[in-house]
C-alpha cells in the first residue's frame, strides 16, 4: 500500500494546497487483482474477524423524526452478487428521540455532524468544500488534501490518537478529506478502465463520498501492517478503535456484514464523526449503521 507521505505532526495546521488522495478500495483492485480482491472483502458469515463487533438487531423505541428527512424511498437493484442468507436487512428503525443525549442535527446539511451520505443520498451542493479544513496534530501516513479534516473532526481525532498512544497503540491518519475534483478523477479512472458497474463497487461517485465532508477519515496502524486490507481488522489500531472510538464521537461507518445497508463492504479503517452522544447512543442501543439509527432506507446501490 503506497501513501503520499508519512511523518509525525505535533501541531494542527490550516489547510493548504496539496496532492489528491486515493480512495481506500483502490488498493484492493490494484496490481491486476480485479474482482478477486473485492471478493476478499466480502464477509464470511461463518467466521467473522475476532475484532469485528457484530451488534444486535435491537429496534429502538419509536420516536419523532430527525430534523431532516430522508430522500424518497426506492427499490435499489444491487449490482453485486446476491448476499448470503445471513446478510442483515435494514431495520425500519425510527430516528433518535428529541430527548436523546445531545442536540439534534440535520441529516442533509454537509456542515452537520449527522449528515448521511450514501448511494441514495448525494451531497448538496455536490461540490461542497468544508470551510474549516485543518491538518490535525496527529501522526500522518498521507499528505496534501488527504491530511486534512474539518476542525471539529480534527480536534476529536487529536484526543482519540492521544488516548490510544497513552495505552500503547499507535494510530495514523491514512486518508482524510477528498475533494469533489479528486473524487471525479478517481471514479472516472475506474469507469474508463473497468466500466461503471465495477467502478461502483470500488469507488464512490463524485458527490457521494463521506471523505468530501471532512467528517470521515481512514486510520492505519503504527506498524503499517494490512493497510486497507481485510486483515487490518486484527491490527491493534483497528481493535482499539472498534472498542474506544465512540468515546471520542466516532463510529466504524461500514461495519461487518452490513454492506446491503451501507452500500460498502466492511472497512474497519473508516471512521466517521457523529459526536460522543450519538456514537455512545448507537453502541448502547445496539444499532450498527447510520441508516438504521436515523430511520433511513438501505442504500446498497445507486438509484
Amino acid at each position: 500500500m503506497c501513501h503520499d507521505g508519512a511523518g509525525d505532526v505535533t501541531g494542527r495546521q490550516t489547510a493548504g494546497p496539496g496532492s489528491p488522495s486515493r480512495r481506500a478500495f483502490s488498493r484492493f483492485l490494484a496490481a491486476g487483482a480485479g474482482l478477486a480482491a473485492l471478493t476478499a472483502c466480502t464477509p464470511d458469515a461463518a467466521s467473522p474477524p475476532s475484532s469485528a463487533v457484530v451488534t444486535s438487531r435491537a429496534t429502538p423505541t419509536p420516536a419523532p423524526a430527525a430534523t431532516a428527512s430522508s430522500t424518497a424511498a426506492g427499490s435499489p437493484s444491487a449490482t453485486a452478487e446476491p448476499p448470503p442468507a445471513s446478510t442483515p436487512t435494514a431495520v425500519a428503525a425510527p430516528a433518535p428521540s428529541a430527548s436523546a443525549p445531545g442536540p439534534q442535527h440535520s441529516l442533509s446539511d454537509p456542515v452537520s455532524p449527522w449528515v448521511v451520505v450514501n448511494k441514495h443520498r448525494a451531497l448538496s451542493p455536490a461540490a461542497f468544500v468544508p470551510a474549516d479544513l485543518v491538518r490535525p496534530g496527529v501522526r500522518l501516513a498521507t499528505s496534501g488534501e488527504a491530511a486534512l479534516l474539518n476542525s471539529t473532526t480534527a480536534a476529536a481525532a487529536e484526543r482519540m490518537f492521544a488516548a490510544a498512544a497513552a495505552e500503547g497503540v499507535t494510530l495514523t491518519l491514512a486518508s482524510g478529506y477528498r475533494s469533489f475534483a479528486t473524487q471525479t478523477a478517481t471514479y472516472g479512472s475506474y469507469v474508463k478502465s473497468r466500466g461503471q458497474a465495477e467502478a461502483d463497487t470500488a469507488s464512490a461517485r463524485p458527490g457521494y463520498s463521506e471523505h468530501q465532508t471532512g467528517w470521515a477519515f481512514d486510520i492505519g496502524d503504527g506498524g503499517g501492517a494490512c493497510s486497507f486490507q481485510p486483515c487490518f481488522a486484527e491490527q491493534p489500531a483497528a481493535v482499539w478503535a472498534g472498542t474506544n472510538a465512540h468515546r471520542f464521537g466516532f463510529v466504524v461507518r461500514y461495519p461487518w456484514m452490513f454492506h446491503e445497508i451501507t452500500g460498502y463492504y466492511y472497512e474497519p479503517w473508516h471512521l466517521r464523526y457523529i459526536g460522543t452522544e450519538a456514537a455512545t447512543d448507537m453502541l448502547t442501543r445496539g444499532i450498527a449503521t447510520l441508516e438504521e439509527y436515523f430511520g433511513l432506507e438501505a442504500a446498497p446501490a445507486y438509484l
